[in-house]
């Protein structure tokens, strides 16, 4: 635990505007830091829609939503400082350290003096973790970690304490009692098969195949997350194809989606959004990894390594984010077997 300071309140403003994973994993280090802290007033300013993440916050933690399309160019930014200056900070905390944040806590430092600090990413040894020759293939630090440094340079050390947002008990899923079956003694398994870039993206070929196997179990429903109409045709059609299966996909937001998955019993996931709402629901993830690698530090919070799919081939990771092209073009960092995922699927639920 952090030795709490005695002096007056501070109130400490806190950056990060996308996105969505790397939002999701700022709050178990943001709820243990507020929890440690109480005497503190904590503001974190991000997109608005991100605030459905922020689910029984400590009081002392307070999420500012932002449009920032009204906020374009440095005049704009300007004006958002004005306004986040009402809020009197004492100190402002990048935890994003782009151009954007990077103007915002510039017009602090100068035109406040507000004590300001940022995230260091690491791009050096993100680099040589993904070069193509004479990889440096070693565990870099975690994002948590390298979050959790910049609340140190503030001096506000402490040591992060996170189970759930839901913390020993399960979110409320009763609006969605038309949409699901009873669970009663049935596994619920959540499956995620998309990402934002085709690097880490199990082929949807493959992945039906284990959607096809799984289905065919007795007490076990599968629950699809996706999102936009391609990825809600492609999880309708595995859904009209094989039983006990149900599509979650435009049912609710992320808060909605949040609580449900607080009731699965694994996710399974690619490198994703997912693996990262699932840690925040203190579901377990069984997370398929391509061109990425948890060797970049985006492992979910509290998911094991052991819970990753991924095969050993010394050209991965060749991406941080698995938006570059495959040096081989045919992306074989994918070509894990289906019944591999299987198994691994029905050992964790304790099926097999």
């Amino acid at each position: 635990m952090a030795q709490k300071n005695n002096n007056r309140q501070k109130t400490i403003l806190i950056t990060r505007f996308s996105a969505i994973g790397d939002i999701a994993m700022t709050i178990p280090l943001l709820y243990s830091l507020a929890r440690n802290y109480p005497e503190h007033r904590f503001i974190f300013v991000s997109r608005g829609r991100f605030g459905q993440f922020f689910i029984d916050a400590p009081s002392n933690l307070e999420f500012k939503g932002v449009e920032l399309n009204n906020y374009k160019g440095v005049t704009g930014l300007f004006r958002l400082y004005r306004q986040l200056m009402g809020y009197r900070p004492d100190m402002v905390a990048d935890l994003h350290n782009v151009l954007r944040t990077k103007i915002l806590r510039t017009y602090f430092r100068i035109f406040s003096g507000t004590r300001c600090t940022c995230i260091d990413k690491g791009r050096k040894e993100k680099k040589a973790l993904t070069r193509k020759e004479d990889k440096c293939s070693a565990q870099l630090t975690t994002t948590f970690e390298r979050y959790r440094k910049v609340f140190t340079q503030l001096d506000l050390p402490f040591t992060p304490e996170f189970t759930s947002l839901f913390n020993e008990g399960k979110g409320n899923i009763d609006e969605f009692l038309g949409i699901i079956p009873d669970k009663g003694n049935d596994k619920w398994i959540g499956i995620a098969p998309f990402a934002k870039h085709k690097g880490k993206i199990y082929p949807l070929e493959r992945m039906e195949l284990v959607v096809k196997e799984l289905s065919s179990k007795n007490g076990i429903k599968l629950f699809f997350f996706g999102n936009g109409p391609e990825e809600e045709e492609t999880i309708e059609s595995w859904c009209n194809k094989y039983p006990n299966t149900v599509s979650f996909v435009g049912k609710s937001n992320f808060n909605g989606e949040l609580r449900l998955i607080s009731h699965l019993d694994v996710m399974v996931c690619m490198d994703s959004a997912n693996m990262h709402m699932a840690s925040l629901a203190g579901t377990p993830a069984i997370s398929i990894w391509g061109a990425t690698s948890p060797l970049a530090g985006f492992l979910g919070w509290n998911q094991k390594r052991e819970d990753c799919i991924e095969l050993p081939f010394i050209c991965r990771p060749c991406s941080i984010f698995g938006n570059k092209p495959c040096h081989y073009g045919d992306y074989h960092c994918l070509d894990i077997k289906p019944e591999e995922i299987v198994v691994k699927i029905l050992k964790k639920i304790g099926l097999q």
